[in-house]
């Protein structure tokens, strides 16, 4: 896990070994700022020697100076280390988040890959900075006054050794009572993440439902368990330094009552004992840093689990051995094809499905919610994978194509119509890059979306807010319809894109579509059965099985399913007022 965080450093590996070499320096410094105290008390003050006090004086401000320098660039080259290496680590799994199938997102949801993305990566970050300076000066500190202390008076130092071993197993108890609760800490945080993007998102239905007081208590209820985990923990730490505290004091007593017997039997001089008060306090300081320390990297511990989770996790979906780049036609069959979403399930939510789609036909595809519609369409460009049987688009396995290949020979205008911040130009240019006005404009007009576009002030350079809520459904469905024009695709797969639009429109949409790409592979996926009843062939999918598969006519006069659904829809059309 350290080794695969470390890679991360990439590019400031110099700063990340700079920062405690200067730390080195500035503790080596610092602690001899006692022993020459000592010479100031002995060969000085008690000799009267004036110019002892200000030769060893001026040596003291120098090594403060440079002691002061050197801390200062150690910071320096610390904060620098730690901001690159954390995003370093952002951009990898940012990178690794990019690869993710739908499954994998699945796995973690939205809301814990934001925690671990910024949360998560803070802890570590901090870590790191606290690992370059403070868990090189605690140590050496510690180590160096050990010494001094043993080299003023080994009997004395004694004291130390026994309060060392007694703060260590204090801190390892704790370090093991701690490390799981911060564990389920960190899962409250995805909660809590999940009910603010959820409700940020949201806001419009939120304020419409008068929803805000719901919202503000399940927010409560998600904080207040982040804060009872995090209070948990926190009652194990809070007698970090009670105990550190009581320590420390206890080993002063210890040394002003062993240390005024040793100076008053010769054993020691003042100066002496006055340096080894210090380097007590300096010991006593590590002492407290370690403990620190060691409750910061307690928490970044669970951090770091979470992020190397990330960063292992495999994509489900990747490219085999010698794929294939070309896709000639959107002919498209599914042989003997059953998916579970869940691997080592035996709970399909598609069961043998077999079907064959001819290049430029157009499918209709109709079924009651939750019959997998969606799900079928979602194997052909591989954003999800079948569990049995095989998908084929141009009589080649989806499996066996580069998958950015396939992905831009299937176009696919989901149920949720999602937009970005920027241009309405910006948003059509996620279909093409390189996509000139006039194929954007002609794009448009296939989708209809020309028609409100065209009149805005500034047309295609039009702002869009975040999630295009500066539009109406219908013209978000309409211009996501253009983008996926923009990609020239094999295969065009609408799924639901034009509920949000009147039939009319709707019409006419299918019409152009027919028209203008007649060797495109069309299915759309409706609830009305207005939308479909022109296809070639129309699926109808019950409970995740193929009902029917053929022309309106023939299924209405053989499809029970198929009869029952337009006689539904028929009856409401005749009940609705007509203005």
């Amino acid at each position: 896990m350290i080794r695969k965080l470390l890679n991360e450093v990439k590019d400031y590996k110099k700063e990340s070994i700079l920062s405690p070499l200067f730390m080195v320096g500035e503790v080596l410094l610092e602690l001899m700022l006692p022993f020459l105290m000592a010479f100031i008390v002995d060969q000085g003050i008690a000799k009267q020697d004036l110019k002892a006090v200000f030769t060893y004086g001026a040596l003291m401000l120098i090594i403060v100076s440079f002691s002061l320098l050197f801390g200062t660039l150690s910071g320096t080259y610390a904060a620098y280390a730690s901001a690159g290496f954390v995003k370093n680590l952002r951009n990898s799994m940012f990178k690794k988040i990019q690869s993710f199938s739908f499954a994998n997102i699945d796995k973690f949801s939205t809301s814990s890959l934001v925690t671990r993305m910024m949360t998560d990566s803070t802890n570590v970050q901090n870590a790191y900075q606290m690992s370059l300076r403070m868990m090189v000066r605690a140590p050496l500190m510690l180590i160096v006054a050990m010494f001094m202390t043993f080299y003023i008076n080994g009997e004395l130092a004694m004291v130390f050794l026994y309060a060392m071993i007694f703060l260590s197993v204090v801190l390892v108890l704790m370090i093991s009572k701690v490390m799981p609760i911060f564990n389920v800490a960190f899962q409250k945080y995805d909660d809590l993440n999940a009910s603010i993007q959820e409700n940020v998102s949201n806001i419009r239905v939120v304020k419409a439902y008068v929803k805000e007081e719901h919202e503000k208590n399940k927010f409560y209820i998600s904080a207040s368990n982040l804060r009872k985990a995090f209070r948990k923990a926190e009652n194990i730490l809070v007698f970090n330094s009670p105990i550190m505290q009581l320590t420390m004091y206890t080993i002063m007593l210890l040394l002003s009552w062993f240390g005024a017997q040793l100076v008053s039997y010769g054993s020691m001089t003042t100066g002496e004992l006055m340096s080894m008060f210090t380097y007590t306090t300096n010991i006593l300081m590590s002492l407290m840093m370690l403990s620190m320390i060691f409750v910061m990297l307690t928490m970044s511990g669970a951090s770091a689990k979470r992020i190397v989770e990330v960063l292992d996790e495999e994509p489900t979906i990747t490219n085999h051995n010698n794929p294939k780049y070309e896709i000639n036609s959107g002919e498209i069959e599914f042989r003997n094809v059953s998916f579970g979403y869940y691997e080592g399930t035996d709970k399909y939510v598609l069961n043998d499905i077999n079907f064959t789609i001819q290049s430029g036909e157009t499918i209709g595809i109709i079924g009651q919610t939750g019959s997998s519609k969606t799900t079928l369409t979602s194997l052909i460009p591989r954003l999800y994978d079948v569990t049995q049987g095989a998908v084929l688009v141009d009589g080649v396995d989806v499996r066996d194509y580069d998958v950015e290949t396939l992905r831009d020979a299937v176009a696919m205008v989901l149920q949720k119509n999602v937009l970005f911040s920027g241009t309405i130009s910006d948003n059509m240019r996620w279909g093409n890059q390189e996509a000139t006005l006039e194929e954007i404009k002609e794009a448009s007009r296939i989708a209809h979306a020309d028609e409100f576009i065209d009149p805005l002030p500034q047309q295609y350079e039009s702002p869009v807010e975040q999630g295009g809520t500066n539009f109406s459904g219908g013209q978000k469905q309409r211009m996501t319809i253009a983008r996926a024009l923009l990609k020239k695709p094999k295969v065009l797969i609408l799924d639901d894109s034009t509920s949000a639009v009147d039939t009319k429109t709707d019409m006419s949409i299918r019409e152009e579509l027919k028209k203008t790409l007649p060797d495109v592979t069309k299915i759309i996926i409706s609830q009305r059965i207005s939308s479909i009843q022109d296809a070639d062939r129309i699926l109808v999918l019950d409970e995740g099985k193929v009902s029917g598969l053929d022309t309106h006519d023939n299924l209405l006069k053989t499809n029970t399913l198929y009869q029952e659904v337009y006689e539904t829809q028929k009856r409401g059309d005749e009940d609705e007022p007509k203005n």
